[in-house]
């Protein structure tokens, strides 16, 4: 039987500037607005990624806080586009090999609290290197990232 409680894992944190424009799923931006906003969240998320120091890791698991303006009811889920161009600067920074399923669990979107004057993304990557089978099951019962 494996013992179900991992030793530490290293997390760390990439926060994007302030202000930043977001991609919101519910936007209906033109071609040419969703390429510049792509653009620009992948070279922020690749700048946030350098400024951290983060090492390069082979597999993680990341979970992605939309820090809003106010404390108004949303669905982060619908900032996916945003937190999916910032995972590719974290990419491109040489964190990651590439942000495929074997690779990377997530982006899981969550709702962090409100950031002035934001909005603002976090992205936490806890390095999952250390955990087991029977530990990867517990993120992702699937089993799709095992």
């Amino acid at each position: 039987m494996t013992h179900l409680v991992p030793t530490t894992l290293a997390v760390h944190r990439i926060q994007l500037p302030l202000g930043l424009e977001l991609m919101n799923s519910n936007d209906r931006p033109t071609i040419a607005q969703r390429a510049r906003l792509t653009r620009e969240l992948r070279a922020a998320g690749r700048k946030a990624a350098l400024d951290a120091k983060v090492p390069h890791l082979e597999r993680v698991y990341v979970t992605c806080y939309l820090q809003p303006i106010n404390r108004q009811r949303r669905d982060p889920g619908n900032w996916y586009p945003s937190a999916k161009a910032a995972l590719d600067g974290v990419v491109d920074a040489g964190v990651l090999d590439d942000d495929d399923s074997t690779r990377v669990i997530g982006p899981d979107m969550r709702l962090g609290p409100v950031a002035k004057p934001g909005p603002r993304l976090l992205l936490v990557i806890t390095d999952l290197s250390g955990l087991t089978t029977d530990h990867l099951t517990l993120l992702d019962p699937l089993g799709a990232a095992a």
